[in-house]
């Protein structure tokens, strides 16, 4: 079942049917806004309260040593933040339903509207053509009588006995037009009516269905939004449900932490005076007086439990730009891997813009060979130095990337020693003494002991944080364990045994 078959001809109820809908959506909306109101106005009132009844002063803070007072804290702040809860639900029920329905609202009276304005135009032009067959009708009943009437003058014309020839002929000639002229009209008449019924047939049987079916589904759309925003009113508070729970929860668990007997001895420890009760007096020892009860000590506060660990920070040096080493177009001044990762960006960036150059280079080709075909299309020659200039770019492009794949292939067989070493010592190592060994952020160690090639000085402070180097300090004496071999790095000893790679810019070879 739907609109355009049974309700064909009930076009002012689907008008009010579809408006009631709409109205109704907008109904939902103002609720949902008061809705948020109300949550909006509770939230800032439990901000309030809470607000209010918070510690505040020295003295309020020392209260709040007490569990019962450090309690009641932790639950206005609990309170606080379910009163954000509250919040965070006025906030999405306010985006989530009122803006997105609005929006929608606007666009479903936007489509209604046009619904029913075709529906209009094609009863309007169903109302047209009736009325054009109405006029073609009557046209054609007053020929018709007209053409009788000439046909009954003629005929009696015919049969006077005074009448002459000439009237005779006048008379059927002007009856005979005037029947022709009442057989056009019955043509027209005919041809209108079937037009018409045509027209009315598409009307009723396509034309309609097709806009109420529409309408339709206009409305089954908009029941399908608002069933959707009815359980969205319902899913958004179900969401902070638990975060909810959480605050309530706490509440609960400030009210099961709080210990009278804590209480009790925590305030004996603030106010006791630790002197001894007096003792009875004797009647003879009155003149000597009673000493006064009272304390200049001072009070006991609970102790402060100590930290698990320390919290000791290493100071790091910043090493000034003018101390840095000059950036090497080989990207030797960086670590292996991250040299690699450059080389290897420099190669796609290099390979893109040869690959871009080559296709310029063979459309200035195409164009040029156009233009030699087709000389009023344009000259040639003027190609010639776009044709040049391109050819050189890509020599250019070749030299720079067999310039960089042959650096990088330098820095993957660098990085595949490195790794040889690395796994060398995976598999044996010299036995470090742990009461002398302190936090890197590379610890690796070497399987032999080897002999150092020279000594160094480290002329500024490096920071290792790539895999394989270490950290360095202005001034610091180091043993050279592996030469530079062109890659702008070497492989030092510090005297804490520390041994990695670092720049061989950064050090000052010993005499």
């Amino acid at each position: 079942m739907d609109w355009g078959t049974d309700l064909w001809d009930q076009y002012d109820h689907i008008d009010k049917h579809t408006q009631s809908g709409l109205d109704l959506v907008d109904r939902y909306i103002k609720f949902v806004k008061e809705r948020t109101e109300i949550e909006q106005s509770y939230a800032k009132q439990l901000r309030s309260l809470s607000k209010k009844y918070a510690k505040r002063g020295s003295k309020e803070e020392q209260d709040c040593k007490f569990s019962n007072h450090a309690s009641l804290q932790d639950i206005l702040n609990e309170l606080n933040d379910y009163a954000g809860q509250r919040e965070l639900i006025a906030e999405n029920m306010m985006t989530g339903i009122c803006v997105e329905l609005t929006k929608y609202i606007q666009d479903l009276k936007l489509e209604r509207k046009t619904h029913l304005s075709d529906a209009k135009k094609a009863q309007q032009v169903l109302e047209s053509s009736f009325k054009q067959l109405e006029s073609t009708k009557k046209r054609y009943a007053k020929e018709w009588a007209e053409s009788e009437k000439a046909t009954q003058q003629a005929e009696k014309i015919e049969s006077d006995v005074n009448a002459t020839r000439l009237d005779v002929d006048k008379a059927k000639q002007h009856a005979h037009a005037r029947t022709h002229t009442a057989e056009e009209c019955r043509n027209d008449y005919a041809a209108q009516l079937q037009k018409y019924n045509k027209e009315q047939r598409f009307y009723y049987y396509s034309e309609i269905p097709q806009i109420f079916n529409k309408m339709q589904d206009m409305d089954e759309r908009r029941i399908r939004s608002l069933a959707a925003g009815y359980c969205q009113f319902s899913e958004i508070e179900k969401k902070v449900l638990p975060i909810i729970a959480k605050c309530l929860e706490g509440i609960s668990s400030a009210g099961g932490r709080i210990n009278e007997k804590q209480d009790s001895i925590l305030f004996i420890e603030q106010h006791k005076s630790g002197f001894e009760r007096p003792a009875d007096l004797e009647f003879e020892d009155y003149t000597q007086g009673i000493k006064p009860a009272t304390s200049d000590s001072s009070l006991n506060p609970p102790k402060v439990r100590a930290k698990l660990w320390p919290f000791s920070k290493k100071h790091k040096i910043v090493q000034a730009e003018k101390h840095m080493p000059p950036a090497a177009e080989d990207f030797s001044h960086l670590p292996p891997e991250q040299r690699k990762k450059k080389l290897h960006a420099k190669i796609d960036d290099i390979t893109k813009e040869l690959q871009k150059t080559q296709d310029q280079s063979e459309a200035l080709e195409k164009m040029k060979g156009v233009y030699e075909q087709n000389p009023q299309m344009g000259d040639p020659s003027s190609l010639e130095p776009q044709i040049s200039e391109t050819s050189q770019n890509i020599g250019r492009l070749r030299g720079e990337l067999a310039k960089y794949e042959t650096w990088l292939s330098e820095a993957v067989g660098g990085e595949e020693s490195s790794n040889s070493i690395n796994n060398n010592t995976q598999h044996g190592g010299v036995a470090a003494d742990h009461s002398q060994s302190i936090y890197t952020e590379f610890d690796d160690e070497f399987e032999d002991v080897e002999t150092p090639v020279g000594h160094c000085t480290a002329l500024y402070t490096f920071e290792g944080n790539s895999e394989g180097t270490i950290s360095i300090l202005e001034g610091e004496m180091l043993s050279i364990m592996e030469d530079d071999k062109g890659d702008g790095w070497m492989r030092v000893l510090r005297a804490s045994g520390e041994e990695g790679y670092i720049p061989s810019s950064y050090v000052k070879l010993a005499p």
